[in-house]
């Protein structure tokens, strides 16, 4: 194959670079409805995780939404730092103490949900029906999967 087709076929059909255009957009639609909160969108998800498995070890949720653990630490430090989640003493081996929502985290998330429901349409409109019914059976089998091995 020629290089310049071997190029084109790569920019036009690669399935990795078309994910990470599509997680940019998204990322991009809940960010801008999320500003005003003083959230990210990859906090909203963190913040969620925890309020819905809490008290929940860091290893946890990294395996869970694939996380690396240099960005998922960097992120919880923030959500920390902001009283949004708090760590809980146990009586385990004392590594990573797990993570619950606080008070003011579980405040944050009323708040944000008119702007998170915005974001939601606006990502709905974009994908269209098919396009987020089929986003979410694609992605509903990778939660907590080993990577690469999915």
């Amino acid at each position: 194959m020629p290089k310049e087709d071997m190029i084109s076929n790569m920019a036009g059909s690669c399935l990795m670079g078309r994910a990470r255009l599509l997680t940019r957009v998204l990322t991009g639609i809940y960010d801008d409805e999320l500003r005003p909160f003083g959230l990210k969108a990859t906090q909203l998800n963190l913040l969620v995780v925890v309020a819905q498995l809490g008290p929940v070890r860091r290893i946890e949720i990294g395996r869970m939404i694939h996380l690396d653990p240099s960005t998922l630490t960097r992120n919880l430090q923030v959500m920390l730092n902001n009283g949004w989640i708090e760590e809980v003493a146990d009586d385990e081996d004392g590594r990573g103490l797990p993570l619950q929502a606080t008070r003011p985290g579980m405040t944050l998330l009323e708040k944000v949900s008119p702007a998170w429901e915005c974001a939601q349409g606006k990502a709905g409109r974009l994908l269209g029906a098919d396009g987020a019914a089929l986003l979410r059976k694609l992605s509903s089998g990778l939660f907590g999967t080993a990577p690469g091995r999915v």
